[in-house]
């Protein structure tokens, strides 16, 4: 459990800190009530009707059903897009975006959530990095090597009894069914150019960083261990990164590697508000 020393610990090295990494996964949605999906048990409680499918996340997020069976799949993330659409992001946003408009915005995002909450709650699109893409995206399903495209003006309409869409969405340049731009399991058709990208945009900033030796804090909110993306790419920057601190903030899974990070068990918004208010 969390002592008061690792409270205490954390506040000071973002005193400290020139500039902020936040990197977040799905439990970062949770306090605004998202699901996180942890596991099949909990995808079934998010999504009842594919309980009886018997069709697990893994299998769910795949782009096979955009072929197989469009309507199931635009159900899926139709809804989900709808979700995220109406979702306002929970005050803990808020806390991060003045604590980054206090280190004169010197900060990147770096996410494998796609629902578009940082941008939603007034985060620099410049400064983020979807690393497994975004819903408010679209692409081909085959991809025909049309462009990656805004959903901004697409709705789908979704049927949840059936759970079935009961309108698709089709490739401006070849017809096929469009999916969102987001990266699924054994996916071999996802576009990645949009996340190549905002990924070029981190990587220089991060070398900037390190010729100048600032201060780097990264804060970690939300991410587990079953696809582990997030803590991958803290744990390895606070490693090779010498003026690099992880805190992370996680109510299960908050073990750290090594004594250069900081272990919180606290929810997101919990945490940040212990931490950051304390500021």
């Amino acid at each position: 459990m969390t002592k008061q020393k690792d409270i205490t610990k954390a506040i000071q090295k973002i005193k400290e800190a020139d500039a902020i990494l936040i990197t977040a996964g799905a439990g970062l949605g949770v306090d605004s009530g998202l699901p996180d999906f942890r596991g099949n048990k909990g995808f079934w409680n998010a999504y009842p009707v594919i309980k009886d499918l018997k069709i697990g996340f893994s299998q769910m997020a795949s782009p096979k059903w955009f072929s197989e069976k469009p309507k199931l799949a635009w159900a899926f993330y139709g809804h989900r897009l709808n979700l995220y659409r109406d979702t306002v992001p929970h005050k803990g946003f808020q806390i991060l975006l003045d604590l980054v408009k206090e280190k004169n915005e010197n900060y990147f995002v770096y996410t494998s959530n796609v629902d578009g909450q940082f941008q939603k709650a007034g985060f620099d699109k410049q400064k983020i990095v979807e690393i497994h893409g975004s819903i408010h995206h679209l692409q081909c399903s085959v991809n025909c090597g049309e462009i990656i495209y805004s959903a901004k003006n697409e709705y789908i309409d979704v049927d949840m009894e059936k759970f079935e869409a009961k309108n698709l969405l089709y490739c401006p340049k070849c017809e096929a069914v469009a999916r969102p731009n987001i990266l699924m399991f054994s996916d071999y058709y996802w576009m990645s150019e949009r996340t190549d990208s905002q990924e070029k945009r981190f990587e220089y900033w991060l070398s900037e960083l390190k010729k100048s030796s600032q201060k780097l804090v990264i804060i970690e909110i939300g991410a587990g261990t079953a696809i582990p993306t997030i803590r991958y790419e803290g744990d390895s920057i606070s490693q090779n990164y010498e003026n690099a601190t992880l805190i992370r903030i996680n109510p299960r899974e908050f073990e750290v590697m090594n004594d250069k990070s900081i272990a919180l068990s606290f929810g997101g918004l919990e945490g940040l508000e212990k931490l950051i208010k304390n500021i």
